[in-house]
């Protein structure tokens, strides 16, 4: 139920900017996404690694700086562990970039259901301060997504992750721009006076 929701959202949300390319990683085997919604490769989480179109682990066989968009839909756990799969997703996203994280909301009464299944759940504040570790600016406000109790699907952002079963958390890939170096005054000797 969840992640049709979400799967929904983040298709619209490719198809209303069709920037190729993107890269969306999955926990489950998932679908290929809509023609409308551009060039990209999806991979999910294989028992060695990731699997799809190219199977590989953590480091992906991708060039630096080439994906507008990447997707990280509950493939990070939320106790740092994976910090290198998001340093990883960081290093290809190219400046300019968004990423998309997804992941589940502690707050949310949803948890009673998947409660004694090993998934932890994080704060957005943690989450953040990972993203920044990971050389990317993110969003002061998550959106919430999914069902608050009842088991529908929802793919409706709403500001905040409130009571919903999930959140994501926006980041942009932000580039330093050129500054440039302060240079001295040139010291002109002063004149002789008038006499």
């Amino acid at each position: 139920m969840l992640l049709e929701g979400e799967d929904a959202m983040l298709e619209r949300t490719l198809a209303e900017r069709p920037s190729p390319p993107w890269l969306w990683l999955a926990p489950v085997v998932r679908h290929a996404p809509d023609e409308a919604c551009g060039r990209g490769l999806c991979l999910w989480r294989g028992a060695q690694g990731w699997a799809g179109a190219v199977r590989c682990g953590t480091a992906l066989p991708l060039p630096s700086e080439t994906m507008r968009v990447v997707i990280l839909q509950h493939v990070v756990r939320a106790g740092g562990e994976d910090d290198d799969l998001l340093e990883e997703a960081a290093r290809v996203l190219e400046p300019g970039g968004r990423l998309w994280l997804l992941t589940l909301n502690p707050l949310s009464p949803y948890r009673w259901r998947w409660r004694g299944q090993g998934l932890r759940a994080a704060e957005p504040l943690g989450w953040r301060r990972r993203l920044r570790r990971a050389g990317l600016a993110p969003e002061p406000v998550s959106q919430g997504i999914g069902p608050q109790w009842k088991l529908e699907t929802s793919d409706v952002l709403q500001s905040g992750p409130g009571l919903r079963a999930a959140y994501a958390l926006r980041a942009e890939k932000r580039a330093a721009a050129l500054t440039p170096l302060p240079t001295p005054r040139l010291a002109l000797p002063r004149g002789v006076p008038a006499a």
